[in-house]
């Protein structure tokens, strides 16, 4: 029988033994968050009447996509079947399934002991899958092998029980078949993961040890940061300090998440909690730093992670221009729930003042600005996002560069691009078209393997510059929507890389100025100059709109000029008269074109900036 929220342990007096740590890892849309639906209901922390799907995605983005961005802890008490004398506690911990969120699911994977790997019983396993898989056993996790949807009509819990056997190297007897929507299969998941996932180890009597595993900012109680104790144990009111900082705070609140916060007097050995110091700046409350008693304190600190890194920066400008104060206190507030979002102020001649921000993926991309313009009730327009460059010129001088109007004028000796090792899961009968796409990207073949006889594992170097416009959306189509895709950076590489400028009467509008390969300058400048040609208003004067590498013009198009009718008022008369007219309006014209300036309308730089990234936004990006 499951346990109820009444007979849980006291949190600080939890023996270890019966505590079990996990997480759910998979690929986007194969079931983590109705799993954890099902365990909460099951478990009984959550009562009947205030169960909702998603129950642990707590914002209106992750409900309305059916996307988890933030991962979320929660503690279930849980009676064994073989041993229902002892409840144990499991801590679950939800992750994201998509690549952009990638630092989120390594944060969960190293405060646990063993992991619940999720396989859609429909569609196999996925790129993701791959993914995470490796991050768990390169943290030495216990993998229980599972697949979910088992009740949809087109499910092969048979052949794919093999696949993912034939990965992990265990029988296929040994995965677990469930279904998370009916509930069929959970309670003996949650068996199993008692009975293999290993008790966490640490030393109760030794200074106090816990990882940072994630922040998150209430707006009534600062930050509230959640911990995996290692060694010893955390009380309520004593002074604790960061290890990284060495900044030092006092414990105004320790719990449990239950999957509300519920306060205790402490936190042991391997257990997974919260902690409120007060501060407001989530950034003195680091994921991946060690918390330790300020007095007889521990001397060295746990691995932590990497910082993430921004893989993509777009510009965010807002449309009417006083809004800018309100952007950068939006960004702000942003910052604080999301530590991987990094920004600064920059200004563009077209756009104004705004922000370059950086972000983990298109799909990171979309959900910030999407939050801002909702939360914040802001109109932005992005610019196309681009990746980062170092540039090294013939004297030796080195530049970043973030935005393609930082990109140096003079002699360039080397422009160096970042690379990812891109891993695309598909059908077999696919191989030839996503090879055609992936050389057409500038990628390189790094090898090929079968999971079983009609699916295949591609791996590919490819530029990331190649892989964050539209690439996704190419790959799904040309194998009807069966490919999936996971990369990972791996370095840089050398190439052949020029910006590309546009030039509106001569002007260079820095906007829509882009870094592209030497082969493809010549396409886009074609394209966005077509594109300007019918979007920018016909003015008095004729403006020629070109696009130039360097001093070099490879494209123009010509919006000619509106020319009133001066010859309306004459009827019949000398040819003479006419032509004095003319010849004065084309005077007039001539002074105009000297003097005149381009007004560039808002609605073309939201349509060509729009375009471009909506040619590949991955909005459904996996």
């Amino acid at each position: 029988m499951p346990a109820t929220p009444n007979n849980v342990p006291e949190p600080s007096r939890t023996d270890p033994a019966l505590i079990r740590n996990f997480c759910i890892i998979a690929h986007i849309d194969h079931g983590k968050s109705t799993l954890a639906d099902r365990m909460l209901q099951l478990t009984g922390v959550v009562e009947q009447r205030q169960m909702r799907a998603q129950y642990l995605d707590r914002m209106d983005i992750e409900r309305e996509r059916g996307i988890t961005i933030k991962s979320q802890a929660v503690r279930l008490p849980w009676a064994p079947t073989e041993d229902p004398a002892n409840t144990h506690i499991l801590n679950m911990i939800d992750t994201p399934g998509h690549v952009d969120f990638t630092y989120e699911v390594s944060r969960s994977l190293a405060a646990c002991e063993g992991t619940v790997l999720l396989v859609d019983a429909a569609q196999g396993i996925e790129a993701q899958t791959l993914a995470n898989l490796y991050l768990a056993m390169e943290n030495d996790l216990k993998i229980i092998p599972v697949l979910n949807k088992i009740d949809l009509p087109a499910a092969q819990p048979e052949k794919f029980s093999e696949e993912l056997a034939n990965l992990i190297g265990c029988d296929p007897e040994d995965v677990l078949k469930v279904s998370a929507k009916t509930g069929i299969g959970v309670d003996a998941l949650l068996d199993r993961v008692v009975r293999d996932v290993p008790a966490p180890v640490g030393v109760k009597d030794a200074p106090a040890r816990a990882m940072i595993f994630d922040s998150v900012y209430d707006s009534y109680r600062g930050v509230v940061t959640y911990v995996r104790v290692i060694d010893g144990q955390l009380n309520k009111r004593e002074r604790i300090k960061m290890m990284s900082t060495g900044a030092t705070h006092e414990l105004l609140e320790i719990g449990v998440s239950s999957p509300e916060m519920t306060p205790a007097d402490g936190i042991g050995v391997g257990e997974v909690g919260y902690i409120i110091t007060g501060v407001k700046d989530v950034r003195q409350s680091k994921v991946g730093d060690t918390i330790t008693s300020k007095e007889k304190g521990a001397t060295e600190a746990l691995g932590g992670y990497k910082d993430p890194k921004p893989m993509v920066f777009s510009g965010l400008y807002p449309l009417d221009g006083s809004e800018y104060p309100d952007l950068r206190e939006a960004l702000d507030k942003l910052q604080l729930n999301d530590a991987a979002l990094v920004y600064e102020p920059e200004t563009s001649a077209a756009l104004g003042f705004g922000f370059r921000v950086g972000f983990l993926g298109l799909l990171h991309l979309d959900v910030i600005r999407e939050r801002l313009e909702r939360e914040f009730n802001l109109e932005l327009i992005a610019t196309a996002p681009n990746v980062v460059y170092r540039v090294i010129m013939e004297d030796g001088k080195e530049h970043t560069v973030t935005n393609p109007s930082e990109f140096p004028e003079g002699k360039i000796d080397k422009v160096f691009e970042p690379v990812v090792r891109a891993t695309i899961l598909a059908p077999s009968e696919f191989i030839g078209s996503i090879m055609e796409l992936c050389q057409t990207r500038r990628g390189t073949l790094l090898g090929m393997d079968y999971l079983s006889e009609d699916r295949v594992e591609i791996r590919y170097t490819l530029p990331l510059a190649e892989i964050v416009f539209d690439f996704f959306d190419n790959l799904k189509s040309k194998t009807r929507g069966y490919a999936s895709l996971d990369y990972e950076p791996t370095g840089e590489q050398d190439a052949q890389l020029v910006k590309v400028d546009i030039l509106l009467h001569g002007d260079r509008v820095d906007a829509f100025s882009a870094v592209t390969h030497k082969d493809a300058a010549y396409a886009y400048g074609v394209r966005l100059v077509a594109k300007l040609r019918e979007l920018i208003p016909r003015q008095a004067f004729e403006i020629p709109i070109q696009a130039a590498v360097g001093s070099r013009v490879i494209a123009r198009e010509t919006i000619r000029a509106i020319r009133k009718d001066v010859l309306a008022k004459c009827y019949g008369g000398d040819i003479s008269r006419k032509r004095k007219l003319l010849e004065k309006q084309k005077e007039g014209k001539k002074r105009m074109k000297m003097v005149g300036s381009v007004e560039v309308p808002q609605d073309a730089f939201i349509a060509v900036l729009s375009s471009e990234e909506n040619a590949g936004s991955g909005k459904g990006k996996k």
